[in-house]
């Protein structure tokens, strides 16, 4: 089973990062969607708010991914309508790491491989974030992560050089485009454009919303 899952998480597509700063959390994402080696959709949005203080971000196979963020939708609207109260991003991370625990260990033909950034609000106005491995675990991100993209080698490898403690959100955001532009460079499973959140104390901002194109030069 370790050695599917790790097989399966390394044929999937993906650029995502997300950035603790001072004052908030950055998310950002390529729109590349792949199968193998062929491009199937270059406009897919992959960092996506799910209620007014979560957002979300994911990869591995699509349908695994679209299905969590339906059911995390709807079970942490159950829950507040029933706790009158709103949820924390721990209590959310929680949940989305617990469905995974559950449906990778169900007997299945084809395993849950996904895997899950969560950022966003708690009640006191604070902003956290939290990455989630297809095996169910959830560990609270203090600078930076990539989670399991196939462009984390090269996200990580820069934001390990230029990432500061104190980053403020504006700094946050031109350093997580640097990170998905790298990562568009040399990983060919990544591209095609970036959208980048910002999550504060004064709500969810979808900040950057790009296209990447190609350009042609005539050679001099």
């Amino acid at each position: 089973m370790d050695a599917e899952l790790e097989k399966n998480i390394l044929k999937t597509g993906t650029s995502l990062v997300g950035i603790v700063c001072k004052g908030g959390i950055i998310m950002a994402g390529d729109r590349r969607s792949t199968a193998g080696n062929m491009i199937m959709n270059k406009n897919k949005q992959k960092v996506v708010p799910i209620n007014d203080s979560l957002v979300v971000s994911g990869t591995g196979i699509a349908s695994d991914i679209e299905m969590l963020k339906k059911l995390i939708q709807a079970e942490l609207r159950l829950k507040e309508l029933k706790s009158k109260s709103k949820t924390t991003v721990k209590e959310a991370a929680n949940l989305i790491a617990n469905f995974a625990y559950k449906n990778i260990r169900q007997p299945a033909m084809i395993p849950f491989t996904a895997g899950i950034m969560l950022g966003g609000l708690n009640p006191d106005g604070t902003a956290e974030l939290y990455s989630i491995e297809p095996a169910g675990s959830a560990d609270k991100v203090e600078d930076f992560d990539a989670n399991f993209s196939s462009g984390m080698p090269f996200i990580k490898g820069l934001l390990e050089r230029q990432y500061k403690k104190d980053l403020t959100i504006e700094q946050g955001i031109e350093l997580a485009i640097e990170a998905i532009k790298s990562s568009t460079q040399i990983d060919i499973a990544s591209g095609n454009g970036i959208d980048v959140f910002s999550i504060t104390s004064e709500g969810i901002k979808h900040r950057i919303k790009q296209e990447i194109t190609p350009e042609y030069k005539e050679r001099k």
